[in-house]
């Protein structure tokens, strides 16, 4: 079945970096485009970044421009997010579903705080 799993959160002060990490599995990844949502306490959810499905165009939403990169490894079934320069408003659960957004994981959490 199809599970998509995400990794690398943490705790990390303002300005710092953090890379995410989701491993896909039980569907033919190199056809699908992939998203990072994150979202924030209180808040809606988010779309932060978007990788086509060979990873020769992507999209990214204004508060994260110039800070966040999003990439893949088809062979690896993985989509990552560099974060760089993260600020306390960053702080939520980051998820990773792909384009049709019919599959979530369980999310993981970034923390930024000092």
């Amino acid at each position: 079945q199809v599970q998509l799993v995400e990794s690398g959160g943490g705790l990390v002060q303002p300005g710092g970096s953090l890379r995410l990490s989701c491993a896909a599995s039980g569907f033919t990844f190199s056809f699908y485009g992939m998203n990072w949502y994150r979202q924030a306490p209180g808040k809606e959810r988010e779309l932060v970044a978007f990788i086509s499905s060979g990873g020769g165009s992507t999209n990214y939403a204004d508060s994260v421009k110039g800070r966040f990169t999003i990439s893949r490894d088809n062979a690896k079934k993985t989509v990552y997010l560099q974060m760089n320069s993260l600020k306390p408003e960053a702080t939520a659960v980051s998820y990773c579903p792909r384009q049709t957004g019919d599959y979530w994981g369980q999310g993981t959490q970034v923390t930024v705080s000092s």
